[in-house]
């Protein structure tokens, strides 16, 4: 199938939403990579990214986008939260209610990102569905549209995943618009509540448009070409909220993708990365400051076994808790923790990461 040129995508203004009817039949596999495949995630469009607040899942979406444009693919990063956080990471003015290009990968791909305002949503959604025009913006300055949002979270869930679901499947030439999708998503906490969208509308629709849509909905996200990857930290919290969320996501029928662990330090010892320092005592350590010609002071010797001790309890707790994340059976992937913090150079350390390890 010919590739649309990026002459074509230039001029290529973004659709309204569409029916999502027709989800591609892709082949579902066991392992994360199938036969002949060149990375984990074949064939799958749709990544959403949660994690627990403070994991940096903002953080791995931005990077994940990244390293799926490589070599020459066009990706789109939805942010739905309205927090403008990729704005911020990309190191660009806030993001409208429109795609926009924002970062260009090695090999010339493309990173387009959109922020997804639920009222905008709606007013999409019913000119389409009920051709309001400027009605539907006279409901807005009215607030009927900020008030129909509050009063029916579902339908803002609806709205939200509608948006990032037709990008998926939105078509220009009879090839797709984007690559990939990736999708900053809420938090582990509320992540399989905001997907089920089918479940949230049950009360306000049994039949009709809204019906509809989240149904087709529910076909995108529960088929093969979606993965809900989950982001955390080595520490006690964040990965158990990671095992509740893929038990969570398990018992709903929403794919479960890989784990990404976030922000993984890189061991103090070179030569041995198991070794917790727990057999340093202070006449081990006097003579490697005297060695080191360093005057071994009682209150410098204290500070650097205190420090010691610190860091063997943090390698400790480290490495149990990744062994409660590779018992999760679930592809497992670690990012450093940036010295400096994320900046855009950072961001592409990170992606460069990702596809190092397989995921794109």
């Amino acid at each position: 199938m010919t590739r649309v040129t990026p002459a074509d995508r230039a001029r290529f203004v973004p659709a309204e939403m569409v029916s999502l009817d027709c989800v591609s039949q892709a082949t579902q596999h066991d392992s994360p990579r199938a036969a002949g495949a060149d990375t984990d995630w074949e064939g799958v469009r749709l990544h959403v990214v949660s994690g627990k607040g403070g994991t940096g899942k903002t953080t791995v979406a931005a990077a994940l986008a990244l390293a799926l444009a490589h070599g020459g693919q066009r990706t789109l990063l939805v942010e739905v939260e309205g927090r403008q956080g990729l704005a911020q990471l990309f190191e660009t003015a806030e993001l409208p209610y429109e795609e926009r290009k924002i970062a260009v990968a090695p090999g010339g791909g493309e990173v387009y990102a959109l922020a997804i305002d639920p009222e905008e949503a709606l007013l999409d959604y019913l000119d389409m569905f009920y051709h309001l025009g400027r009605t539907g913006k006279g409901l807005k300055k009215l607030g009927a549209i900020d008030f129909a949002t509050t009063i029916a979270p579902g339908l803002r869930d609806v709205l939200l995943t509608g948006k990032a679901c037709e990008a998926v499947r939105r078509r220009v030439k009879g090839v797709w618009a984007y690559d990939a999708v990736v999708m900053d998503a809420p938090p582990t906490g509320r992540i399989s509540r905001f997907l089920n969208v089918n479940t949230e509308v049950a009360g306000l629709a049994k039949f009709g448009p809204i019906h509809s849509q989240a149904e087709a909905v529910m076909r995108v996200l529960r088929s093969p070409e979606t993965a809900v990857h989950l982001v955390t930290l080595l520490e006690e919290m964040p990965v158990q909220e990671t095992v509740d969320g893929v038990a969570e996501l398990t018992g709903t029928g929403l794919p479960v993708g890989g784990v990404v662990v976030n922000m993984a330090r890189p061991p103090l010892h070179a030569d041995d990365e198991t070794d917790t320092g727990r057999a340093l005592n202070a006449e081990l350590l006097e003579a490697g400051l005297r060695a080191a010609r360093v005057r071994p002071t009682k209150a410098l010797v204290a500070a650097l076994l205190k420090e010691a001790e610190e860091h063997a309890g943090r390698i400790v707790l480290e490495t149990q808790e990744r062994a409660t994340v590779r018992g999760l059976g679930l592809p497992m992937y670690e990012l450093p923790l940036l010295a400096d913090g994320v900046d855009l150079g950072g961001l592409y350390r990170l992606a460069d990461a990702l596809r190092e390890q397989g995921v794109a």
